[in-house]
């Protein structure tokens, strides 16, 4: 039988070494995760699916495959024509920002041609990590210009395990609730899901699903299950992807492993373009003031600007960001005499637009839309010395979206201006391929405390699920460090939201609160604010579950900071081993919580030792920690 199949598979075109090569196994370096793809049996027409498998135990089974344009089809009618040898792909890359500086994964790749009945042919390449799984379609046009419709992946989980999905909005800004049936409590309507989501397959193996490497010409997609509760489509956000002659996917992404594989994965960044930004010496994290969260419209107001940039330097942040309608800003001065001001002060200052692409209401508006708009406007900010600008308000995930992003990005290297997106969609490895890139809204986060109430009693359970879902994929702009109240309360602890610039990683983190209230802060927490990184050389998850709590660990130099939440709303003891930190001759300053939500209790410069020194740490309701290791 052997024979027979080796036989039958050179006839096929396949290329293979040896007759006992598995043509259909592909098995990550260290044989952590394999993927066996599933064709039609030989020579016949049928569909295609690849399952995978952890660690010998298969997890996810029969995930569909195939894409459509308007001239061709590949579903359904697929036969196997060829199969190339496992080639090994290392990524080795630096990162200015993000959870890693220094990134490294390897990964087994094989390249899979089906043709459909009308000899058309579909690519698809995949690569298996030891933390996951990506793959891509290509296609060869046949009809000059065709238009990508159409796309059938479609992951099948197994019925009735433990889901975290945000339903689809073009802003990203849901929470994750847990489901176990795949739909949303009290919305049973609801059936589009945004990236990334999170599937707990068996116990303690998960699976984040995302996707990576967007390109100019494509668009997003996000995932449906209107036809079973239990199978996620990925669906297009545009029907319009114009394809023309070659054609390649963006990456779909499978993030698997335990919570700590998913939680410190790079995989997203793996599979993305490498930087086109030569000269990076411009590109500098930071912690920023910001005026909105306390101030809706404080922009418009030179004297409350001043006030913010007054804080920048009061806590040594290098950065202060003026937001929207600065172009109507009063009593006492203009944008440039507060730019002046702040660069007088030793601060860089951030400044705010609308895209002008979805909510045309606060301005300054339509300055960055076309190509010679923008470069004036880019120049002159580089000439007032603006570092960057938070353009806000994006109208989803179309190809139209898309490639104004990288509009955005591309045109800002001459200049030398960071950017950050907000109402945006969420990272697909940008971060790496343009480092300017700062941070991504793309969350349900602190600036809905001005917006609605549903926050207030939601935040604890949501903070504790952000790091295992959205932050995983790229920087996130939550504004974290919300000591006071907006327009609505908050009811986590100081120590639960001291934690949360640890937390949650985004090169520029902005800090929301009013002045007096970092003012007021004790001397041990104004001093951790101040040298607090954003940008980070290693990352760690400690421990943690879903929506009840969550500990991390980020080094920057020699240096750990630990910060851990309590998503409850009981009181709960937090366990956090310290075994994946080298503390020998090291000592810890710990921040928690005090007698009530208000008040830290604060213990510094504590002896480390080579013995076991896991902490034990009591946090009330909604409450946290952070601490440092030096």
């Amino acid at each position: 039988m052997k024979l027979v199949k080796c036989i039958w598979l050179i006839l096929a075109g396949i290329i293979i070494s040896s007759c006992s090569t598995n043509l259909f196994e592909i098995t990550s370096p260290a044989g952590k995760l394999k993927v066996m793809v599933e064709p039609a049996e030989e020579d016949v027409y049928g569909a295609v699916t690849f399952s995978v498998y952890y660690k010998g135990e298969p997890v996810l089974s029969k995930t569909e495959l195939g894409l459509a344009t308007d001239v061709q089809k590949f579903c359904g009618d697929l036969k196997l024509k060829s199969v190339s040898g496992v080639t090994q792909v290392v990524d080795d890359y630096e990162m200015i920002t993000g959870k890693r500086s220094h990134c490294v994964n390897d990964a087994s790749e094989r390249v899979y041609s089906f043709e459909n009945k009308k000899g058309e042919v579909l690519d698809i390449t995949f690569r298996v990590y030891d933390d996951g799984v990506a793959f891509k379609y290509a296609i060869n046009t046949t009809a000059g210009k065709e238009y990508v419709i159409d796309e059938y992946t479609a992951y099948n989980v197994p019925q009735g395990v433990k889901r975290w999905m945000q339903q689809y909005d073009p802003g990203y800004e849901k929470f994750f609730p847990l489901s176990t049936d795949g739909t949303l409590a009290g919305r049973p309507e609801v059936n589009l899901w945004g990236y990334p989501g999170l599937v707990e397959l068996c116990d303690s193996v998960f699976v984040l699903i995302t996707e990576a490497n967007i390109r100019r010409g494509h668009c997003g997609s996000f995932l449906s299950n209107g036809n079973d509760r239990d199978r996620y489509q990925v669906s297009l956000a545009d029907k319009k992807q114009v394809a023309e002659g070659i054609w390649v996917s963006p990456w779909r992404v499978l993030i698997i492993g335990t919570l700590s594989d998913i939680v410190e994965s790079t995989l997203v960044t793996d599979v993305s373009d490498p930087s086109k930004v030569e000269n990076t010496e411009w590109i500098n994290s930071g912690m920023v003031s910001w005026i909105y969260w306390a101030h809706n419209h404080g922009s418009k107001d030179y004297q409350k600007v001043k006030e913010y940039i007054d804080l920048a330097v009061e806590m040594n942040w290098p950065y202060d960001l003026i937001d929207w309608e600065w172009d109507e800003m009063g009593n006492g001065g203009t944008l440039e005499d507060a730019v002046k001001y702040a660069l007088g002060k030793g601060i860089k200052p951030l400044l705010w637009y609308n895209s002008s692409t979805n909510w045309i209401g606060p301005g300054p508006l339509y300055r960055l839309n076309k190509k010679e708009n923008r470069e004036k406007e880019y120049a002159w900010l580089n000439n007032m010395g603006i570092a960057g600008i938070k353009v806000d308000f994006f109208s989803g995930d179309s190809v139209s979206t898309m490639n104004y992003y990288l509009d955005l990005l591309e045109d800002a290297v001459k200049y030398k201006l960071m950017i950050n997106f907000h109402g945006a969609t969420i990272p697909r490895g940008w971060q790496r391929t343009y480092p300017h890139m700062m941070s991504v809204e793309g969350v349900y986060g602190a600036e809905w405390y001005n917006n609605a109430p549903i926050l207030t009693n939601r935040a604890a359970e949501h903070n504790a699920t952000l790091p295992f879902t959205r932050n995983v994929v790229g920087p996130m702009d939550y504004t974290p460090g919300t000591f006071s109240n907006s327009q609505h309360p908050h009811i986590t602890s100081y120590a639960h939201e001291l934690a949360l610039p640890v937390i949650f990683e985004s090169a520029l983190q902005h800090m929301p609160d009013r002045p007096s209230v970092y003012y007021s802060l004790p001397a041990p927490v104004k001093k951790l604010l101040s040298e607090l990184p954003t940008a980070w050389d290693d990352t760690k998850l400690l421990g943690g579950y879903p929506g009840k709590e969550v500990i991390i660990a980020r080094r920057k130099g020699e240096v750990w900071y630990i910060g851990g939440v309590n998503g409850t709303n009981e009181a709960s003891t937090l366990h956090v081993p310290l075994d994946k930190i080298p503390v020998s001759g090291k000592k810890i300053s710990l921040f928690k919580d005090g007698v009530d939500d208000n008040h830290f209790t604060i213990e510094e410069n504590i002896p480390l030792t080579d013995e076991k020194n896991d902490l034990v740490i009591e946090c009330l309701p909604r409450g946290g920690f952070a601490a440092v290791i030096k």
